[in-house]
């Protein structure tokens, strides 16, 4: 079965309330439990929390000095907390947020209800704190928990699309760096390694699905940091697996021009939407668009119309784009970050309930 045709049951089981769809058979079941322990072992190595980076960034960017700031807020796991660095400027939060100020020039309020070890089931509780700050656009980060502590597929995408319903309504424009490939990392090896690839895209196919679906745009992780990474272990921190401050940035240098352009930001926005068949990008049904887009990190996926229409025979249209990469300011604004307001502090002292007792957890 194409992965565009798994991704589709999936996503329809989801939005129907079906069950879940299983993928490891059982004969695997004792090597995929050795193989597992192995690889929790090597990446049970980091302790603690991310560190706090709630605050404005950005603030030397502004046209206006009295300009309000936009306000953005960071939701999913350890990857989108920024678990494997020890400066809250380093964070992919922090880093984005000095990237959106310098191209909108004016300053962004950080908000980060991000947590270790979150799946899917935790969105509810983040989309509760960070619907506090009042966002104007919202970054999502989560799946690879969902991956390896076997939430069911359909499960996980319910829950993703009704966190982006929650935060659309609330008048927030929403990004979803989805499941990232988890047969990349190093310390998962054959045959577990083949099987985490396997249920890792389908789940980014299908989240990617249900992301447009609810009136929001994908960016596809994949595997963005498997062949940028590969032999350069600066890009990683001690446990070989989260990223290092080098490696947050690649990925935030990825979905910076999602953002961008959910905010009407971009430049040339206008040509820049227009697809270009040169760069394999088009107009899709969205089933063949995720799939494309799990296969090919930083590919981003929104929805289309088609001669004013924004469904055709094979289900809803989705524009699917492999935008360039916009490299992050240079002396890095988050440095002058200002203190976090209280909602921001709310927010952090809300997740520290759920910040995770797995610290080789995402």
């Amino acid at each position: 079965m194409s992965r565009a045709r798994v991704a589709r049951r999936i996503a329809a089981a989801a939005a129907y309330g079906g069950g879940g769809i299983g993928l490891v058979g059982v004969g695997f079941a004792g090597v995929l439990l050795t193989e597992a322990k192995l690889a929790e072992h090597t990446l049970n190595t980091l302790q603690g929390e991310p560190p706090p980076a709630d605050g404005v960034y950005g603030r030397a960017f502004a046209a206006d000095a009295d300009a309000e700031p936009l306000l953005f807020a960071v939701l999913g796991d350890s990857t989108a907390a920024g678990f494997g660095v020890t400066r809250g400027r380093d964070t992919p939060g922090a880093l984005l947020a000095g990237g959106i100020a310098s191209i909108a020039e004016r300053p962004v309020r950080l908000s980060v209800a991000a947590a270790n070890g979150a799946t899917s089931e935790d969105l509810e509780r983040q989309v509760d704190l960070a619907l506090r700050a009042e966002p104007d656009i919202a970054l999502i980060m989560i799946g690879a928990n969902d991956v390896t502590q076997r939430v069911r597929l359909t499960a996980s995408v319910r829950m993703l699309g009704a966190a982006i319903r929650r935060l659309r309504s609330a008048g927030a424009q929403v990004v979803v760096g989805t499941c990232p490939d988890l047969g990349t990392i190093e310390p998962v090896r054959p045959p577990l390694r083949w099987l985490a690839r396997r249920a890792s895209r389908q789940l980014a196919a299908a989240q990617t699905i249900a992301v447009v679906e609810a009136g929001a745009r994908s960016v596809s992780l994949g595997d963005l940091l498997g062949p940028e990474f590969s032999g350069r272990p600066e890009m990683f921190a001690s446990d070989r697996y989260h990223p290092s401050a080098q490696g947050y940035a690649t990925a935030a240098m990825a979905m910076l021009p999602s953002l961008c352009a959910a905010l009407d930001l971009w430049p040339d926005g206008g040509a820049e939407e227009r697809p270009d068949a040169f760069r394999g990008e088009g107009v899709l049904p969205v089933a063949q668009a995720a799939a494309e887009a799990a296969g090919r990190g930083g590919t981003e996926v929104a929805g289309a119309a088609v001669l004013g229409s924004e469904s055709g025979p094979r289900g809803r249209w989705a524009l699917l784009k492999h935008r360039r990469r916009r490299h992050l300011p240079e002396g890095n604004p988050a440095e002058s970050a200002e203190p976090a307001t209280a909602p921001a502090d709310d927010a952090r002292s809300g997740n520290s309930h759920a910040v995770g007792a797995d610290a080789g957890s995402t």
